[in-house]
């Protein structure tokens, strides 16, 4: 390894702790932790997570775990309408050089690490390969647009697109190395951008392993379920985004047909723009079964997840992509059963079930989904997949692994 000087590593991420609700944020945070640990000095960037707050252009730093996090404010990005949050991402990376320029000239960055989405911070990673001539590597899980033409959100041919397939185009080239976290993604990459001659590898999503939170599912005060009267209960449980991508209407159809079972419950926690689709389903289908809560912290989050007895997914079925959800990291930590729906020919199918993990059907194939979750049902099933799914955590979904991949291609 380098010397100390040598070893200043920026990461760029549009969602941190310590007030982000998304696992991205812990993964990557994860990963600080983990690189800090092998020597490297870290310096997360990312803008403030405001909801409908004023601007007022001010900038922060904080320290989590020996991690320094630089914050600035760059307007609503996570709860905006469309157009905000575009041009408040359009701005991000410059708003950041304003609010860090000095130290950035102090730290003389080595090495860069971006988390996408988003797919706009490549200016500030143009300017660091430039001054510093840093070394980049870009972690991309959603592609976006990708996945919001596949939506039909976007058309294909639209002005819009146009212009978001640029902005992609110029993000990717920014990176020496590009981390994909599928093996059917990573294919589907290389063969759609060939063109560019990009560096891209395999990497998976990670997470840390940690004794603690299994062991808290066995001591644990059950004060969610008893804030909830769900003390009997068999609890199904979503957390994380609610959007398009994730075609909740199949999991709230799911919960409409398991109303016969009166010991099975569900639970939605999760921001976003299908939260209303939500909130309605309900309160329209009279769903007694469901209960929606807001975005709560990481510690609450996963003192919930200690309480339930399976972890749910869902993606539309109109995705060409195989994304791998970042829910699944938390479900395998605290050794959930995984219940999911998927695209067609998605790799987590193979992962999950041969694990012996879970179960998972095609979206949109509703009855496939409801036979599978009525095997839940069964304890012994249920003990079984659990041991499985922490197992594919250790295996599959390494910090460590994951950290060693990216200092490699670094260096």
């Amino acid at each position: 390894m380098e010397n100390q000087a040598n070893q200043n590593l920026a990461i760029l991420i549009d969602d941190y702790l310590p007030n982000s609700t998304k696992v991205a944020s812990k993964m990557m945070h994860e990963l600080a932790i983990e690189l800090h640990a092998r020597g490297f000095t870290i310096d997360v960037i990312t803008p403030i997570i405001r909801k409908g707050k004023k601007s007022i252009l001010k900038k922060e730093k904080l320290v989590i775990d020996q991690i320094n996090v630089f914050t600035f404010d760059s307007g609503e990005i996570k709860e905006a309408s469309k157009v905000v949050r575009l041009v408040n991402e359009l701005l991000m990376p410059y708003r950041a050089l304003y609010a860090f320029f000095r130290h950035f000239y102090s730290r003389k960055y080595k090495y860069v690490i971006t988390y996408s989405p988003s797919i706009f911070w490549y200016p500030l990673v143009y300017f660091f390969r430039f001054q510093f001539k840093t070394k980049s590597y870009l972690v991309l899980r959603d592609f976006f647009p990708q996945w919001v033409i596949d939506s039909g959100i976007i058309k294909e041919n639209s002005l819009v697109t146009k212009f978001l397939r640029w902005h992609e185009k110029m993000n990717y080239l920014a990176f020496d190395t590009i981390g994909i976290q599928s093996p059917k993604n990573l294919a589907w990459f290389q063969e759609k951008y060939q063109e560019l001659n990009l560096k891209s590898e395999l990497l998976y999503n990670w997470v840390t392993p940690s004794i603690m939170y299994v062991d808290s599912k066995k001591n644990t005060v059950k004060k969610f379920r008893t804030k909830y009267n769900l003390q009997s209960k068999l609890l199904f449980f979503y957390g994380g985004n609610i959007g398009h991508a994730q075609d909740m209407k199949n999991l709230l159809t799911l919960a409409e047909q398991m109303l016969a079972e009166k010991d099975v419950f569900f639970i939605f926690i999760g921001s976003g723009d299908e939260v209303n689709l939500v909130k309605e389903t309900i309160q329209n289908r009279n769903l007694k079964n469901t209960l929606y809560l807001e975005s709560v912290s990481q510690d609450e989050y996963m003192s919930i997840l200690s309480e339930v007895d399976v972890g749910l997914f869902s993606l539309s079925p109109h995705h060409s992509t195989h994304n791998f959800p970042g829910k699944i990291l938390s479900y395998c930590q605290l050794a959930l059963p995984i219940l999911g729906a998927v695209n067609s020919g998605n790799d987590i199918i193979e992962v999950i079930e041969g694990s012996g993990s879970g179960k998972i059907s095609i979206a949109g194939n509703s009855d496939a989904l409801i036979q599978n979750a009525k095997l839940f049902l069964d304890a012994k099933i249920r003990e079984q997949m659990s041991k499985n799914s922490l197992r594919l955590m250790e295996e599959y979904f390494s910090t460590s692994k994951s950290a060693e991949s990216i200092i490699k291609a670094l260096n």
